[in-house]
């Protein structure tokens, strides 16, 4: 990096600017307090006020300015405000779905800041043995990760099993290596440090997807052509995002925790080491497994974000289509109006029936209408109207898609979405497709794999004997 860079950091960047504001020692230790070492995610406007509160009594009790005044006079919603303002960046400000109250949680900047100004304070235990260890293994993982050569990997499955058959005939034999203190000490620090810089990690992805998210708003809120042409880049941007390496590093992370039996030993690893005499157990990693499963549902429910944004739009869309039929009829019923009191020869005659008594078993059974022949002349038209716009609504029923996919599928199972399509066939063509793909209902979720395709085939919904066919990406339907 060189100065303009460096500049350009000093000047907008949030953490830089956490470290150079005036109250920066009140901001990290309450948001640090609160949100980090707490283990907090999102917390309402009300909760956080009353915790800030509760510190700035106590710091303004204990010290006051040199004038007497208070040290901290503001009060605490006008404190979380500023640290939420654009200027600032320390908060993200929101309303969650569903909730009328403001919440509030700490952006990714503000751990960055708060984990390196931490880092400044002296350990008396630096553990460097189990690092090593690490990158020892990371290295072995990316060798024979992309070894194709079937005798090398021969060899090295081999060298793995001998190891493993030395350590159980010494197991056998009475001869147990077990850890001593400082190297059970080693590995829980790095272990406690990795657990925490994961858990601010995912902070930092769904930030990053949330960005992409507004993306997508923007482009939505200003397209004016072709709607076909923004859903393809609208379904695009999902793609691109499960496809990325970030995108495909957190599909594998979040699998991993749906996993039942990986949760189960993850809280029994974690139980068994937090029991240890000799390990000063950090508090914050007790529970980090339940910790990272909240964090990935976030992230997970920021990327959904996007299809909602879809199925929102094609909504929109919908009632634009059927405000344009009440304008349609609107102006039928005003040219109607207008020339109601003309002197043409307009209109049709009706005879109209007497009224006819009849006893309820005297009366006859339905009989069809004949049609009658109605003959209308308007001579003053206000435009030439489209009679097809009333004909052409295509209405994609979610809850029926949603029901097609719970009686495939039993509870926490997966699908691929030509799986489905080949039991219950496409029936409204591509706006059907459209709808699985904008599919969110409850426990139905539709996860999308850019780096494979499929092909999906239906009738033509106005030419039952065309087929048509779709390429698109790899669509897998998950019931939770």
């Amino acid at each position: 990096m060189d100065f303009h860079a460096f500049t350009g950091l000093w000047e907008r960047h949030p953490a830089w600017r956490l470290l150079r504001a005036h109250h920066s020692p009140l901001i990290l230790t309450f948001l640090g307090n609160y949100f980090v070492e707490g283990n907090r995610g999102a917390s309402s406007a009300n909760d956080l006020a009353a915790a800030l509160d509760d510190l700035l009594y106590d710091l303004n009790t204990a010290a006051a300015a040199e004038d007497g005044q208070a040290r901290f006079p503001k009060e605490p919603r006008a404190y979380l405000e500023d640290w939420a303002a654009t200027e600032a960046g320390f908060l993200r400000r929101f309303y969650p779905p569903g909730d009328d109250e403001v919440h509030y949680e700490v952006t990714p900047a503000f751990e960055k800041a708060y984990s390196w100004v931490v880092s400044l304070q002296g350990r008396a235990f630096v553990g460097t043995e189990s690092r090593l260890h690490t990158v020892v293994e990371l290295l072995r993982q990316i060798v024979h990760g992309v070894e194709s050569d079937p005798g090398v990997r021969l060899a090295e499955l081999r060298r793995r099993r001998a190891e493993i058959d030395a350590e159980i005939d010494a197991v056998e034999s009475g001869h147990i290596a077990v850890l001593d203190q400082t190297g059970v000490r080693d590995r829980y620090q790095q272990l406690s440090s990795t657990a925490r810089e994961l858990l601010s990690d995912f902070r930092e992805v769904e930030d990053n997807f949330r960005l992409l998210d507004r993306a997508a708003r923007e482009k939505i809120a200003a397209w004016d052509g072709p709607k076909g042409e923004l859903l393809a880049e609208l379904v695009g941007s999902r793609s691109e995002i499960a496809s990325s390496d970030q995108g495909r590093s957190f599909q594998s992370f979040f699998e991993f925790l749906l996993s039942d039996s990986r949760q189960t030993e993850l809280s029994a690893l974690l139980d068994k080491v937090s029991s240890l005499d000799f390990v000063k157990v950090d508090h914050r990693i007790r529970g980090i497994h339940h910790d990272w499963s909240e964090a990935a549902d976030r992230t997970q429910r920021t990327v959904r974000q996007i299809s909602e944004q879809l199925r929102r739009f094609l909504d929109d869309q919908v009632w634009l289509e059927n405000r344009r039929v009440f304008d349609l009829v609107r102006a039928v019923e005003s040219t109607a109006l207008e020339l109601r009191g003309d002197t043409l020869d307009f209109g049709l005659d009706v005879d109209q029936p007497g009224i006819e008594i009849a006893l309820p078993f005297e009366r006859p059974l339905y009989q069809q209408p004949a049609s009658a022949t109605v003959e209308s002349h308007i001579e003053h038209a206000t435009e030439d109207l489209d009679a097809e716009l009333l004909f052409t609504q295509t209405f994609v029923d979610q809850a029926r898609l949603a029901a097609n996919i719970r009686a495939i599928l039993p509870e926490r199972s997966s699908a691929l979405l030509s799986d489905v399509v080949g039991m219950y066939p496409i029936e409204q063509g591509a706006a059907e497709i459209v709808g699985y793909l904008a599919l969110d209902d409850g426990d139905v979720s539709i996860d999308i794999d850019a780096s494979d395709e499929t092909l999906l085939e239906y009738p033509d919904p106005n030419d039952p004997d065309t087929i048509r066919r779709a390429r698109l990406p790899r669509v897998t339907v998950r019931r939770r």
